[in-house]
């Protein structure tokens, strides 16, 4: 009996290996070993790993990474204080002297503070809010050191709001600022 079982199973195995090989003869001269396999998965990669990054920050100016990256340094005490920063951020460039106005929805209650910060050393920069009706609405705590600036608001009422960037001073031509800001 165990040798019917034991011939029984050679030729279902043998049945079965003649299905896949002829079935695959075609393919079979395109069979590759486990080495080139990983080899050519590896080289295939290769070119996406090097030319990605750069499309990913192709259209990223070195200088607004470093603005930004001072936005969020002036941010770093009011983060420790609760405050939640957003991700989404302003960018920009100003000669000394320039402004730039941005409008932002604001809700009744909420807690909010914006940062500025640019690169240029010995550059001085300031960020000012106002209400839908033009009158000044940060409070007194808002702050401004050289390239570091901040505005500090509690809307009495939820609607749009317009955070006023200025670059006062500035060696350079142009400065490149960011603006960050959070809630809490």
């Amino acid at each position: 009996m165990l040798a019917f079982l034991a011939n029984q199973l050679r030729r279902s195995t043998r049945s079965l290996r003649r299905s896949a090989t002829t079935s695959s003869r075609n393919t079979e001269k395109f069979r590759v070993n486990s080495f080139a396999k990983v080899f050519l998965c590896t080289t295939s990669l290769l070119p996406a790993l090097v030319v990605l990054p750069r499309a990913m920050f192709a259209g990223v100016d070195p200088t607004t990474v470093y603005a930004r990256a001072f936005a969020l340094l002036a941010a770093e005490p009011y983060e420790k204080k609760g405050f939640h920063v957003r991700e989404d951020y302003w960018t920009g460039a100003l000669a000394s002297g320039e402004r730039k106005a941005l409008r932002q929805q604001l809700f009744q209650g909420n807690d909010y503070w914006f940062w500025l910060g640019t690169e240029v050393d010995h550059a001085k920069v300031s960020v000012h809010i106002y209400d839908s009706d033009g009158k000044l609405a940060e409070r007194p705590d808002s702050w401004a050191k050289g390239h570091f600036a901040a505005a500090h608001i509690i809307p009495k009422t939820t609607g749009s709001y317009f955070i006023i960037v200025s670059v006062e001073e500035s060696p350079a031509a142009h400065t490149h600022w960011a603006l960050a800001y959070g809630f809490r």
